[in-house]
């Protein structure tokens, strides 16, 4: 069906779109006559709320006490022409934005320029034509509108994804539970989270299991802003339900997939890794579904990449997941992160400039020791990609204290 098209103005507003003849006029002319002339232009058109001005300086005030939605100022008057009272408005932050619409008689070039060069929104010549003015009236007023319009969907917006990214916030693992668990585990777990501006899919949690063991994941939907914060948590929502699954990595990946295939359709998905720290018996045991590779750093080595396999999540509801068995004696460490940090790193290399993240890490944890090297880690990431990133980048760093080094490090 072929759309209606808006109907020819009627009085110098057309029907069809939102009405601005409630929109304030100021009308700014040093001579009564013209005032006049405009102000009945306006009127006759439908405008309602017009006010005048005088002189520059009295046009000034009256923009102070009330601002209207457009000016109609004459760039000819004693005291303070429209030049300056153009500056004026421009140099002010607050009227920055509000549309003057200049009446002159003044035809040259170079004094169309300089009205210009002063801020003037748009010119009308004298003498003054009424389809002429009342269109480039109605023009400047519809802009305005759509304008504020515009602003206000944005502010709504941004506090809504403020509101977000608070909830967000919320899924992660609270200060306290993370001290209780390190408690119990005798584990140090760090987490480092770079947002991106728009609102992400990152997530990580912790699962509770018993006599020193836990579960963590890390999970990373696809995309960015409100799909993929829905995404997180929904799937966040169904790990929670799946703790009796959580003792097998392999099979709480398998159940997770299941279940997600009702929730992420469309080509939606997620990467994910879930892993079981047994302190008791020096093993992480982990399972992967399209999630980056963790990093086994042991006492003395070069941090090394470790095996990964499995579909995304939400690709197919009957996906297997291979499960993986790190040694995790005192002294080592073991660090997950989202995929969005590899692409960023990557792209550096591309350009001949940076290395790959197990490069990253291997400096500062051979240099710095264990309790330091997370820092000085997330340090030199965050010296080497974008900030805010593209994506969310997210550490998460589980280390089993040792015995102290003869340096000290520990």
């Amino acid at each position: 069906m072929t759309p209606e098209l808006p109907s020819a103005p009627v009085g110098g507003v057309a029907r069809g779109r939102p009405s601005v003849t409630d929109s304030p006029i100021l009308v700014v002319d040093d001579i009564a006559w013209n005032r006049a002339l405009i102000g009945t232009l306006l009127e006759e058109a439908g405008y309602t709320r017009i006010r005048y001005a005088v002189d520059g300086l009295d046009a000034l005030n009256k923009i102070g006490e009330e601002t209207p939605d457009l000016v109609i100022l004459d760039i000819m008057m004693p005291h303070l022409d429209g030049f300056e009272v153009c500056r004026r408005l421009r140099a002010n932050h607050a009227y920055a934005d509000l549309p003057v619409l200049v009446q002159t008689a003044l035809s040259g070039v170079e004094d169309r320029n300089r009205a210009f060069d002063a801020g003037t929104t748009d010119l009308v010549m004298k003498p003054l034509d009424r389809t002429e003015l009342l269109a480039r009236v109605n023009i400047h007023l519809e802009n305005r509108a759509l304008i504020r319009g515009l602003q206000a969907y944005r502010d709504r917006l941004e506090g809504e994804l403020a509101m977000a990214r608070s909830i967000f916030d919320h899924l992660l693992p609270a200060e306290s539970a993370l001290a209780a668990l390190e408690k119990s585990s005798g584990l140090r777990i760090r987490s480092h989270m770079a947002r991106a501006s728009e609102l992400g899919g990152d997530v990580w949690g912790t699962v509770q299991l018993g006599k020193g063991r836990f579960g963590i994941y890390l999970l990373d939907t696809a995309g960015r802003g409100v799909s993929a914060a829905l995404n997180v948590c929904r799937l966040h929502t169904l790990v929670q339900e799946l703790v009796g699954f959580g003792h097998s990595p392999a099979r709480f990946l398998q159940e997770l997939n299941r279940r997600a295939d009702d929730l992420l359709v469309g080509g939606e998905y997620a990467a994910m890794i879930y892993g079981v720290v047994s302190p008791a018996t020096d093993r992480f045991t982990y399972a992967c579904a399209a999630a980056g590779p963790p990093l086994l750093l042991l006492p003395g080595a070069d941090a090394t990449f470790c095996d990964t396999t499995g579909l995304p999540l939400g690709v197919t509801a009957d996906a297997k997941y291979e499960q993986h068995t790190l040694p995790f004696p005192p002294g080592a460490a073991v660090m997950l992160h989202s995929n969005a940090i590899l692409d960023a790193l990557d792209d550096r290399a591309a350009s001949g400039t940076r290395q790959s993240l197990a490069e990253l890490v291997a400096g500062p944890w051979l240099t710095h020791g264990q309790q330091n090297a997370f820092p000085a880690i997330v340090e030199k990431l965050g010296a080497v990609v974008d900030n805010p990133p593209k994506d969310d980048h997210t550490l998460v760093w589980l280390a089993r204290p040792g015995p102290p080094a003869p340096d000290g490090t520990g």
